[in-house]
């Protein structure tokens, strides 16, 4: 078995906080003989062990203060473990806190080669990649201001450009793409997927999940200064997402002050029970009750549900969901039970609760915000509603820039004689089937030949067709493809064919029969 590039056993990261500090003379010489001197000690990491093998992009996630950056420094060697061992094979490159040792008072060009000399680059290589730098970074016409005028983003793209030139076989990365622009974050993670294809290897400190998804090949979750998964990265990113995620529990609301509260006071509503936190599959279940202070005929009970803003997101009504109500007596309780999905996007949302009569006119009681939850999702969208929806993509293959070549001129029949008609398409294709036909100089298809689609990618094909026709002038090769290999035919030579072509000596009819594979878009 190979042997691990990084290889963490049994690491402990403890720190000292002292809870009483003297800073004067004074203070010490009157403290010297006292014993209440306490030292806390702070756990920042309990026994890490993981490995992580040549080649392999690392993602190391978790809440924050888990402990995810100080195990970082102790991989780049800035701390060491209280207890445990950590080897790393190969020449390694921090990423941590970009930026360190840049001066304020130089230019961005003196930065450049500052930075570049503590990342042990000559002044000659240095120049050699300024160039490149200065254009990653795209800050060409800021490079002779101060560094100080720059913004922060400005700092982390010339910071991050030139230690992106460092040659390293360990790179260690911590949460680099928090500052910057959403171009610049695209073009870092266009580095990324390059680093990836080169092999190098990348641990990956971050709370995207998205990016862990799409980079990390495994990843390792912690939470209290421990491990507590290691595996998978779309495991681990569910994990860290679950921890966000509370089971929902369930706790009655009180009523509230009169002032969101209107109505006749006929009816009211006396408790109200919702889920305080919504996860990814979980479903809203509103359970109501309510009691009559006087003989109510037919009561309508309604609730609204409102985004944070106030937006209504949706409601409903017993009129609507087409039960009818029944009419109450003085003293009578009321339960009710609401049950909707999980359709509503991350964020915190009210319930209001309504009570009227069978018209709507009669309000008995309108309780505004009588409710609240929150509902935790991954998938972050700026609409109301977040829906279970799923995508299926279907490419139609470019073939229409399709150039068929056959014979022009004039060609002599003969029993067994073949046409060779070649034809290239604008997109490689692999599966489905070609057909090829010969239409006479009437536009009648009288020939039809099948054409498996190829095994393996490839743009360029070729068949001999038998032809099988009689004596005219005027005919044209057409090609077409069905990608499924039934009979949905995409026209590839409409009425393109390059040239066409006299057939002398062939039979006396046409074969109309095979033609009928077109259908009637391509017979158009």
């Amino acid at each position: 078995m190979a042997k691990p590039t990084i290889r963490v056993r049994g690491v402990s990261k403890d720190f000292l906080l002292p809870h009483l500090r003297q800073r004067t003379v004074k203070g010490h010489v009157l403290n010297l003989f006292r014993r209440s001197h306490t030292i806390e000690v702070q756990h920042a990491l309990r026994d890490i062990s993981f490995d992580v093998a040549r080649g392999e992009f690392f993602g190391i996630v978790g809440r924050n203060g888990s402990g995810k950056s100080t195990l970082l420094k102790i991989l780049a060697g800035i701390y060491t473990p209280t207890r445990g061992d950590v080897s790393v094979t190969g020449k390694l490159a921090p990423f941590i806190e970009l930026g360190v040792g840049f001066n304020p008072e130089l230019t961005g060009r003196e930065n450049v080669y500052l930075n570049g000399a503590l990342l042990g680059f000559s002044k000659g290589e240095v120049e050699a990649m300024y160039g490149d730098i200065v254009a990653f970074a795209e800050l060409e016409e800021s490079m002779d201001q101060k560094l100080k005028n720059y913004s922060s983003g400005m700092q982390v793209r010339i910071a991050f450009s030139v230690a992106t030139r460092a040659k390293a076989d360990v790179l260690l990365i911590d949460e680099v793409l928090a500052v910057g622009d959403a171009a610049f974050q695209r073009k870092c993670f266009e580095h990324f997927r390059a680093l990836k294809k080169s092999k190098t290897t990348i641990v990956f400190v971050t709370h995207d999940m998205g990016a862990v998804r799409q980079f990390c090949d495994r990843a390792i979750l912690i939470e209290e200064s421990r491990i507590v998964a290691q595996g998978g990265a779309e495991d681990i990113a569910t994990r860290y997402t679950e921890l966000f995620t509370p089971r929902p529990t369930k706790e009655p609301k009180e009523p509230q002050a009169q002032g969101k509260r209107r109505g006749e006071g006929a009816i009211r509503y006396t408790k109200v029970t919702a889920p305080a936190l919504l996860g990814e599959d979980g479903s809203l279940t509103l359970e109501l009750e309510a009691v009559a202070e006087q003989a109510i005929d037919e009561p309508v009970y309604g609730f609204v549900i409102k985004s944070s803003s106030g937006a209504p997101v949706f409601g409903a009504s017993s009129i609507l969901k087409k039960q009818p109500p029944s009419s109450l007596g003085t003293g009578d309780r009321v339960r009710l039970t609401w049950s909707a999905p999980n359709v509503f996007s991350d964020g915190l949302h009210h319930v209001d609760l309504t009570i009227t009569d069978r018209q709507g006119l009669a309000i008995y009681d309108w309780w505004e915000e009588a409710a609240a939850f929150t509902v935790v999702k991954e998938e972050k969208s700026p609409y109301i509603v977040t829906p279970d929806t799923s995508l299926v993509t279907e490419v139609t293959p470019n073939i229409h820039a399709t150039t068929v070549t056959a014979p022009s001129g004039t060609r002599s029949y003969a029993p067994g004689g073949a046409l060779t008609v070649s034809w290239t398409t604008g997109t490689a294709l692999t599966g489905g089937r070609f057909g090829v036909w010969v239409r006479d100089g009437a536009g009648a298809y009288v020939q039809y030949q099948p054409v498996a689609g190829p095994a393996e990618a490839s743009a360029s094909f070729t068949t001999d067709l038998t032809l099988d026709v009689p004596a005219g002038s005027g005919y044209q090769a057409i090609v077409a493809y069905d990608p499924a290999g039934g009979t949905s035919w995409v026209v590839a030579s409409f009425g393109t064919s390059p040239g066409s072509f006299t057939v002398t000596g062939g039979p006396a009819f046409a074969q109309e029969a095979p033609a009928r594979g077109l259908d009637s878009r391509f017979e158009r």
